[in-house]
């Protein structure tokens, strides 16, 4: 059995957590009557139960049950591809009970092992996953992989349905987070593509994908700021938010410096002490055990901007303030606040 629903925009509650106790409180409560609906098929009364439920953590989550990886059912509550609720969901997880023979549950769609032989009802047409074909190309030095989808009801649908089929399909074949983390363009096709293979096929190239990513990279790179002015970044790569779903706060270190050439970019003494700086803060942020992450940093004008995510209910913002106690060269500044779509650094995320 499987269910999916989602509620139409409502009132946002004041704080985004506020919910989760109160839903946890609930399915302690009414599990007896949910086991009940459940063994006996009842899908469309399991869903007066929990979509309710859900929408009172927050009417944009999606929810669905399915099967389960150890348990019989899995509730699932996610935030479907809204960067911005991801933290929600993933602490909605993190509140759950422990997981029994009958229950477990997921922030996120999980892979189905099943999902090749499923068929859904679709638009009124049958929509079997072993008949979904894809053309799958991966960019020069990209760390994604486009897909193509094709599937012979496709010239039938409107284009949001086909979008939905495909991203439901993608969601059952990989899981949702690696289909964050490694597909890019999605591109629902009503011709089958040159070259497509199987959908069966999507796992094996994806994993090839991210063999080639496994240890800790960082790119560099060049621009400008708004004004024209010369700027140097470099940056986690590939920085994927899905990587830290709890990391909703963002920590903007500004270090002004005095030593810089022509372009306002820092040289000797300055550049020296801003790599201490950084060796400084790596070192805290080791300490914090996966409370945060160093996603950024870039240099233009004269200050250099250190971009942290970091878990909100973590010490990383307290470490920051105390480490530019230090600093010398000019008034730093800490800036926190709450992004968990990490717009802050939306132009590295790749």
């Amino acid at each position: 059995m499987r269910l999916f629903g989602r509620k139409d925009d409502e009132e946002e509650p004041t704080e985004p957590t506020d919910g989760i106790a109160p839903f946890w409180a609930w399915w302690e409560e009414t599990r007896p009557r949910l086991d009940s609906l459940v063994a006996a098929g009842e899908a469309e009364g399991l869903s007066e139960w929990i979509a309710p439920a859900v929408a009172a953590v927050h009417p944009d989550l999606v929810w669905e049950v399915a099967p389960g990886r150890n348990a019989a059912h899995a509730l699932v509550v996610t935030a479907a591809g809204d960067p911005e609720l991801r933290s929600l969901a993933h602490r909605w997880v993190k509140g759950a009970p422990p997981a029994d023979l009958l229950w477990e549950f997921h922030p996120s769609r999980q892979v189905n092992p099943q999902a090749l032989e499923l068929t859904l009802d679709v638009g009124g047409f049958e929509f079997a996953l072993d008949k979904l074909m894809l053309g799958l190309r991966v960019p020069p030095n990209a760390p994604r992989v486009d897909v193509a989808a094709y599937h012979p009801i496709f010239g039938q649908l409107d284009e949001d349905t086909r979008l939905e089929a495909t991203l439901l399909a993608l969601d059952w074949l990989l899981g949702e987070d690696d289909v964050a983390r490694w597909v890019g363009e999605i591109t629902p096709a009503t011709f089958q593509p040159i070259d497509s293979v199987a959908a069966v096929h999507l796992p094996a190239v994806v994993a090839d994908l991210a063999s080639g990513y496994e240890e800790e990279q960082w790119a560099l790179l060049e621009g400008q700021t708004a004004a024209g002015a010369p700027l140097i970044a470099t940056a986690r790569y590939p920085l994927r938010p899905v990587d830290y779903p709890l990391f909703d706060q963002h920590i903007a270190i500004t270090l002004p410096y005095a030593h810089r050439d022509e372009n306002g970019l820092p040289v000797g003494e300055s550049l020296a002490a801003l790599r201490d700086f950084e060796e400084r803060l790596a070192a805290r942020l080791l300490k914090l055990h996966d409370d945060a992450v160093l996603a950024a940093h870039l240099s233009a004008e004269s200050h250099r901007v250190i971009h942290i995510y970091a878990d909100p209910t973590g010490d990383a913002a307290i470490h920051a303030k105390e480490l530019i106690v230090s600093w010398e060269e000019g008034e730093p500044r800490v800036d926190v606040a709450t992004d968990p779509a990490w717009t802050a650094v939306v132009a590295f995320i790749n």
